[in-house]
């Protein structure tokens, strides 16, 4: 899916050291990395750092990447960085399914992380057997993406499967996510959910704007070291030094 507003990628990665995402400048959206497995570093010239583990080591890392767009009155907004550890993620369990809070309210659970596009972010696992019904707000665009297992989403009479490494998308005009596990083996998959801005989506990359002309003005910014890029020019991560 491109541009499924406020959404704009969802990349599953996986890899060993020493392999990971070379400097790269970022314009116009917010990044949010959520770790399954090993660990990684992120860092960036404004200074900010942080090493992302799960709480199952592993050699080989696997994580989710998700960017989500923001308005054109914020795409120009220094940037910011927020940690949250496994152990301070909130966590809650009812009628055989069990939820990590990354970013919104699952359960009566809420979580501490600010999104500046309203968004929610639900990691689900499903024993077999098991049902969920999940509000989400009216007219925000929601879908979910299967990590291992199968389950069934939807209303009753009108349930669709979805498998493993595959994408569901929901109509916004209602208020809750069904899902049934109607297999034998525990279905994980995220749940995300998010307002939708309803402004032009212009992409290049890294640089998300509303007109062409902005992403012009971002390569002229970037290759000057301009308009937020001052440190980038002569920056570069400890990991590829």
């Amino acid at each position: 899916l491109r541009n499924f507003d406020p959404f704009l990628l969802l990349d599953e990665f996986k890899g060993k050291a020493p392999a990971g995402f070379p400097d790269h400048p970022h314009r116009g959206f917010e990044t949010v990395t959520y770790m399954l497995c090993g660990e990684t570093v992120h860092q960036d010239f404004m200074g900010h750092k942080g090493r992302y583990s799960s709480r199952r080591p592993a050699e080989e890392a696997q994580g989710l990447q998700l960017w989500v767009n923001l308005k054109r009155a914020d795409k120009m907004i220094p940037p910011s960085y927020q940690e949250l550890l496994d152990k301070d993620i909130p966590k809650g369990e009812k009628n055989g399914v069990k939820v990590k809070v990354i970013a919104g309210e699952a359960f009566g659970i809420k979580s501490p992380v600010y999104t500046r596009t309203p968004t929610t972010y639900l990691d689900f696992k499903m024993s077999a057997g098991s049902q969920l019904e999940q509000p989400v707000p009216k007219d925000w665009n929601a879908f979910v993406y299967i990590l291992s297992g199968e389950a069934w989403f939807g209303p009753a009479g009108s349930e669709k499967l979805c498998k493993a490494q595959h994408t569901t998308v929901f109509n916004n005009d209602g208020e809750v996510v069904r899902a049934q596990n109607k297999g034998s083996e525990v279905c994980h998959f995220v749940l995300i959910a998010g307002q939708p801005i309803g402004e032009p989506v212009v992409q290049h990359g890294p640089f998300v704007m509303t007109t062409q002309e902005e992403i012009r003005q971002a390569f002229v910014d970037y290759r000057s070291g301009q308009n937020g890029f001052e440190n980038a020019l002569s920056w570069s991560s400890d990991a590829v030094k």
